[in-house]
């Protein structure tokens, strides 16, 4: 998703700008995309030329993302997988063998897998933790025994290989300083992309196939062109979708994203666990009678009354109807249990429910169905952008996705090395499109242009300011250019 930038190639067929080439002979100015395709051509050029290596390098880093979903199924199979029994021991009783593993954490939650030969993944906080990093301890299910541990990180639970990985993709491991370099990358990506689909489909072709498929019998640039455009079809729609995702939670844009879901009522909603009265205070009920906070194995130092129980809790959240792998967060003081669904594969199982521990009542529950409109493709569309919606086929076109960003931008540089302006010179390279393209495009579709332009660089803050660097980069070049053409003149004048 680089360079493409076809007018001045050696090879290249007089068909690529014919409403141009015709403007030109009647002595007319060109108008609609025959005078707005130059521009678009350098802005691709400069984008494809300038953030490639960004691009270059997200793409890497998110191959390796994507591979490394199963990737951990394979490096940590030990504490992943159990050997399958006879029996499922309780959940009390495997929180007290993490406990007693790691008697110096707090147990905060607990991640219960829906297939058999799965481990229980128990999570531990401690004084020095990363921010959203737990110790993840792997409790055998069906012996209550522990058989290893992990640094586990967000919500997602990514054990050390993907969380490596993930943080090299986000900031190349800087912090968040270096946030800003995919949050660069991902305001550029759907310009160029959107660029590239533009000068692609606007070309003048013989056939139809030409446009899905390599051109046949192409040679030199023309067919690195065919091949790069072609590519780039197929792809398009799923990276635009990829830098939308990607955008959704970068530093700055994600700030506007977010404010504008605010205004509409569409924010992510969250079940509340929120006790009624003082802890403890609940009037009971069928099981509050089961024993204490201090009597619950795992849970010693809480204070808030009454417990049924981390069995009982789970067992009213079945009822409740959350199938498949859930996650149990433990009561604190003044709330109760939250047990919510992580199946993020499709049908997406993301309900949730607050339990009250004195009880075992349902305080509070929340449908992912309930959720807004906005909130739920925001959720979806995060899960697909991380390879977790549609499981092992949503990480195959990640993998597919990445691998043609990859070929894109080679192919695009490769191009630009194949229309170097003179053969003779071994280091020289391809030159953008002529400047002043823009005072050619007709006012009519040059204002609201640059109207939209100055809105979509304020929304996408990175976007715009990046761009303003190349019109002053591009100013200064003109200037010098100038300059190293008047001074021969001058000299002769002379």
């Amino acid at each position: 998703m680089a360079i493409d930038d076809p007018v001045q190639g050696t090879d290249t067929p007089s068909s690529d700008t014919p409403s141009a080439a015709s403007a030109s002979a009647s002595g007319s100015a060109p108008s609609g995309w025959s005078a707005l395709r130059p521009l678009v051509l350098r802005l691709h050029f400069y984008a494809g030329l300038l953030i490639a290596p960004l691009l270059l390098i997200a793409a890497t880093s998110g191959l390796l993302y994507a591979l490394s979903i199963q990737g951990e199924k394979v490096i940590y199979r030990h504490e992943l997988r159990a050997p399958v029994g006879d029996r499922v021991q309780p959940l009390s009783d495997q929180l007290a063998a993490a406990r007693a593993a790691h008697p110096e954490r707090t147990i905060t939650g607990i991640r219960l897998p829906s297939e058999e030969g799965a481990t229980t993944r128990v999570l531990m906080a401690g004084a020095n933790d990363a921010p959203y990093t737990s110790l993840a301890v792997f409790v055998d299910p069906y012996t209550a025994k522990v058989r290893g541990e992990l640094d586990s990180y967000g919500s997602s639970g990514s054990l050390p290989l993907r969380t490596w990985i993930s943080h090299l993709h986000q900031n190349l491991l800087l912090g968040e300083s270096g946030r800003l370099y995919s949050e660069l990358a991902a305001s550029w990506l759907w310009v160029v992309a959107l660029g590239g689909l533009l000068l692609w489909t606007g070309r003048r072709r013989a056939s139809k196939r030409a446009l899905l498929v390599p051109e046949r019998g192409a040679t030199g640039r023309r067919r690195t062109l065919s091949l790069h455009g072609s590519v780039g079809l197929w792809a398009v729609t799923g990276l635009v979708l990829l830098s939308a995702t990607g955008l959704t939670w970068s530093t700055y844009a994600g700030e506007n994203i977010n404010a504008i879901k605010d205004q509409l009522g569409s924010a992510t909603p969250a079940v509340s666990a929120t006790l009624k009265g003082a802890a403890g205070s609940s009037d009971g009920g069928g099981h509050a009678d089961h024993g204490s906070t201090a009597d619950t194995p795992g849970m010693e130092g809480m204070d808030h009354g009454k417990d049924v129980g981390i069995d009982l809790a789970v067992v009213a959240a079945r009822q409740a109807g959350l199938d498949g792998p859930i996650a149990v967060t433990l009561p604190t003081e003044g709330t109760g249990y939250v047990i919510a669904q992580t199946d993020k594969q499709f049908p997406v199982r993301l309900d949730s429910v607050a339990v009250d521990p004195a009880n075992g009542m349902i305080i509070d529950e929340l449908r992912f169905a309930d959720y807004p409109v906005l909130a739920q493709l925001t959720r979806i569309g995060i899960d697909a952008h991380m390879g977790l919606f549609l499981g092992i086929f949503n990480q195959l076109v990640l993998v597919a996705l990445a691998l043609s960003l990859i070929l894109l931008i080679v192919l695009g540089y490769r191009m630009w090395w194949q229309r170097r302006p003179t053969k003779e010179r071994k280091l020289s390279a391809g030159r953008p499109i002529p400047r002043g393209t823009w005072r050619k495009v007709p006012l009519t579709w040059l204002l609201p242009l640059a109207a939209v332009t100055a809105l979509v660089g304020w929304f996408v803050p990175l976007l715009g300011i990046s761009l303003l660097v190349f019109l002053a980069l591009d100013a200064v070049l003109g200037l010098v250019a100038r300059t190293r053409k008047d001074a021969p003149e001058a000299a002769a004048d002379a």
